[in-house]
């Protein structure tokens, strides 16, 4: 079967090897079983039905195989080979034992220009877990609004800025450190989608606030549901040693371009990832903590956006 022929937005992300991909799942931790239930939740509440899910921006697959369970058919898209290759690696099954589908194409496109394609009105929920910050918003919803059936759901979430738990030792320091570094090193190589998780979607693109309105989706059945800091955004324990923090910094897209800019750095003691690491340990140590024993307690505040397509 010949690849499907699109462009995308985003490239950092798109442009993964398989195993830039498999260190990604490796990484990047999963959704807590109370976020998933939220999602379910809400779609359910607002009478979304259970047949068909579409995950966008799928990456390893994680979303599309956790809230997989509810649908008798799913299918996970990304624009990177090295993302879908890693998902199908990993598999996963839909409520009927049914394989899960994990195929080439954009938020844009949303698997239209697939073989088989994905239909017009087929559709009962789409989602995008941190991802829909690198979609062309416009395009995103015209197509949504095309393969939603009536009265189904589009529900994106992003977990925003992750900060330092006030618990962890000099917590305060740490958190000024971290945002000097970040501004100094980082801050550099973000684009506008890094900005737009980091205030919550708060400017994200909605159907109704467009140039040109989409109308097949009513805000008065949609809603912002803000994803505070004394709830579990992750499934892994909030509390990680120095390397698990490196593996998860790792995955963001800013440090990804900022070892692409440097690649002579990368694993050395100048490569950011150390760079915060050793500030981290230092302000630790000074608060009494032990070397070998080092370890952060992360506080997330996330968002998560239910839009309705009309009945």
């Amino acid at each position: 079967m010949s690849q499907p022929s699109f462009t995308t937005t985003e490239k950092t992300f798109s442009s993964y090897n398989q195993e830039q991909g498999k260190a990604y799942a490796a990484g990047r931790p999963d959704y807590h079983p109370a976020l998933y239930k939220f999602i379910i939740d809400q779609h359910g509440a607002t009478k979304g039905q259970f047949d068909t899910l579409l995950d966008v921006g799928t990456g390893p697959g994680n979303v599309a195989r956790s809230l997989g369970v509810h649908f008798a058919h799913v299918v996970g898209l990304d624009p990177s080979e090295g993302m879908v290759s890693t998902a199908r690696s990993l598999g996963g099954t839909t409520s009927t034992a049914e394989p899960i589908r994990f195929d080439l194409s954009t938020a844009e496109d949303l698997g239209t220009n697939l073989s088989p394609p994905i239909q017009d009105a087929s559709v009962d929920l789409i989602t995008a877990g941190n991802a829909a910050h690198w979609f062309d918003m416009p395009h995103f919803w015209s197509t949504a609004a095309r393969v939603l059936k009536p009265g189904g759901s589009v529900i994106l979430w992003t977990s925003g800025r992750t900060g330092i738990h006030p618990s962890v030792p000099n917590a305060a320091a740490i958190q000024a450190e971290i945002d000097r570094i970040q501004e100094e090193y980082l801050e550099p190589y973000f684009v506008p989608g890094n900005w737009l998780t980091r205030n919550r979607y708060s400017d994200l693109p909605l159907p109704w606030t467009l140039a040109t309105p989409i109308k097949e989706f009513d805000e008065a059945l949609s809603s912002r549901n803000d994803w505070g800091m004394e709830n579990d955004f992750y499934a892994i324990n909030p509390e990680v040693n120095m390397d698990m923090f490196e593996k998860i910094t790792a995955t963001g897209s800013p440090v990804t371009r900022w070892h692409q800019a440097h690649p002579e750095t990368v694993g050395t003691e100048r490569d950011v990832l150390k760079i915060y690491r050793r500030a981290i340990e230092r302000l630790l140590h000074e608060a009494g903590v032990e070397k070998g024993k080092e370890m952060i307690k992360g506080a997330t505040h996330g968002v998560v956006l239910v839009v309705k397509k009309k009945l």
